[in-house]
């Protein structure tokens, strides 16, 4: 390498390590929030430098800007990196051999899912057999809490008035994308949900996707997530929905005795 193009390389590197520094400065405080200045004192970096990576890690989605305090703060992209980051070191690695045993065994997408404040973000999908499949969610999508079947059985396992302010938060984004799940039908759908104890999304999203969920709570019986299943219509008629119902209902417990032999090998 000749020695231009390795000054360069160092200067990048050494660009990418400041940026990381003001990020994880950033996240310890992104409750709070922590000022320009503040970054200056704690990082010893100059402001000009501070100014420029943190608009470099605003671009990225990694930190955000509070409009009236003028601090910073994690962004929506850096939680969505941790969401995903769950693979190896959360609620995906505790669900993963079920996941995919659900997926093997009905041939349809099994999927598992968390709430991200209104919304939902899909951390995985495991691909089943069969041929004929629906593309409706796919890793790291993300929509209003209540579009899809595992986003409905998550909102359905919300307080009644949790539920409400959901609703009304994401009235306007339901009714510019999701105009069929305007907020009297997801009303409906969460009683549908609590009677029957699962979630159903008969095609309300794309016409010929049909998914069912199930919510997924930990030891303390916090919500912590859902598992799902997508197919084709016609895979979803009965009587195979009662079958396909009963194995993620299986599923669901399954990786909730899961989390909770977890937990118990953590306090010991």
């Amino acid at each position: 390498m000749k020695p231009d193009s390795m000054d360069s390389a160092m200067g990048g590197a050494q660009s990418v390590d400041r940026a990381l520094a003001l990020l994880f400065l950033i996240g310890r405080q992104s409750a709070s929030g922590i000022s320009l200045s503040g970054l200056v004192s704690v990082s010893g970096l100059n402001k000009a430098t501070v100014r420029r990576q943190v608009l470099a890690l605003m671009r990225a989605g990694l930190v955000e800007q509070d409009a009236g305090t003028r601090s910073y703060h994690l962004g929506e992209d850096a939680y969505l990196l941790g969401l995903l980051a769950q693979g190896r070191h959360g609620l995906l690695s505790q669900a993963m051999e079920q996941v995919q045993r659900l997926a093997r065994d009905t041939g349809d997408a099994a999927f598992i899912s968390v709430r991200r404040g209104l919304h939902s973000v899909c951390l995985h999908r495991e691909d089943g057999a069969h041929p004929i499949r629906t593309y409706a969610l796919m890793p790291g999508a993300h929509h209003p809490l209540g579009v899809g079947a595992g986003s409905l059985a998550m909102l359905a396992a919300l307080p009644d008035a949790e539920v409400e302010a959901v609703i009304a938060a994401n009235q306007a984004e339901l009714t510019s994308s999701f105009p069929r799940l305007n907020p009297e039908t997801l009303r409906m759908q969460v009683v549908q949900t609590r009677a029957a104890g699962i979630a159903l999304n008969p095609g309300l999203i794309f016409e010929d996707s049909w998914g069912l969920g199930v919510a997924l709570h930990g030891p303390d019986g916090q919500l912590v997530g859902a598992v799902s299943i997508a197919a084709v219509e016609s895979r979803m008629k009965a009587p195979r929905r009662a079958e396909l119902e009963q194995k993620l209902r299986v599923t669901a417990r399954a990786i909730e005795a899961r989390l909770t032999r977890n937990q118990q090998e953590k306090i010991k």
